[in-house]
């Protein structure tokens, strides 16, 4: 009997997914390469670094001052922001302070927002910058990224990457955009949002057309849209399985992400079935299985 990848790919998700509850991780983050603290060298969280709007050091007037540095007359000050999260003892409609079954005292986490300025360590005197740090960039995998690049080619799928945090198809102009390739833990988690994003690209009305007419319908979190993301992310693991990539982390991943939208449709995991059979005709038509003659070896 041939090996049917899809019946495997939903064999083992659901096999994941009746072991409980797995966490989904987002597979990409800042860049690496982007803009760092000078003094800790860690990268800046993404939304600062789009804040900063480029790479380098950057350092506060105090961290600057403390090593005997002295910011430029005239330098320009850029706000990086993150969260404070205060402690408040909780309170009742009667201002009584609440505790809970042991006579604790129940307190309240209220997260807020905060900002500070950093400058370029180019822009102070008296600072000597560090060296460009060693980064261990993403190598493409050939196989993948010819089957991807084909597929864009074939149908004319526009594709940008950009240093962001979503990434997402766009059915009104048959667009893929990805978070840059430096963004992502692997090679491989990068391909599996890529093929993810690729599979809704083949629900286009000039192609398979999967998407309703009714825009409403497809609305974030609703049945329709919840059943075309586990499309999606079947269509993925089994772009990955099939080219021989799949890792543990990637099918983890995938069957965590399923689990969430399976909790907007009654976690009906005969859908997951239902879903492997658009999946199959999406991954047919990526891989070019249709006649066509620029098809993927």
């Amino acid at each position: 009997m041939a090996f049917d990848i899809y019946k495997a790919v939903t064999d083992r998700i659901i096999g994941m997914l009746e072991q409980g509850i797995i966490p989904w991780e987002k597979p990409w983050a800042g860049m690496a390469g982007g803009a760092r603290n000078y003094v800790t060298q860690k990268p800046y969280s993404l939304m600062n670094q789009l804040l900063l709007g480029g790479d380098g050091e950057w350092m506060s007037m105090k961290q600057c001052n403390e090593r005997g540095g002295k910011v430029k007359k005239g330098s320009k000050a850029h706000m990086v922001v993150f969260w404070k999260v205060n402690q408040y003892e909780d309170r009742d409609g009667a201002g009584h302070i609440k505790t809970d079954s042991k006579g604790n005292i129940v307190m309240k986490m209220v997260p807020i927002l905060r900002y500070y300025n950093v400058f370029r360590v180019e822009d102070c005197e008296g600072i000597e910058p560090h060296g460009v740090p060693v980064q261990n960039y993403n190598e493409p995998i050939e196989a993948a990224e010819k089957a991807f690049n084909a597929y864009l080619t074939r149908s004319g799928v526009q594709f940008h990457r950009v240093v962001g945090d979503r990434a997402y198809y766009r059915p009104s102009t048959d667009e893929i955009v990805l978070p840059h390739w430096e963004q992502f833990k692997s090679a491989e988690e990068y391909y599996s949002t890529a093929f993810h994003e690729a599979t809704h690209s083949t629900g286009h009305k000039d192609r398979l057309n999967r998407f309703p007419e009714n825009a409403l319908e497809a609305a974030f979190g609703s049945e329709s849209y919840s059943k075309e993301e586990l499309v999606a992310e079947i269509g993925s693991a089994a772009c990955l399985c099939k080219l021989g990539i799949e890792t543990s982390g990637t099918i983890r991943n995938s069957a965590a992400y399923i689990q969430n939208w399976l909790k907007a449709l009654q976690n009906d995991k005969r859908l997951i079935v239902n879903a492997a059979g658009r999946a199959e005709k999406a991954v047919a038509m990526i891989f070019g299985e249709n006649g066509d003659a620029n098809a993927v070896d």
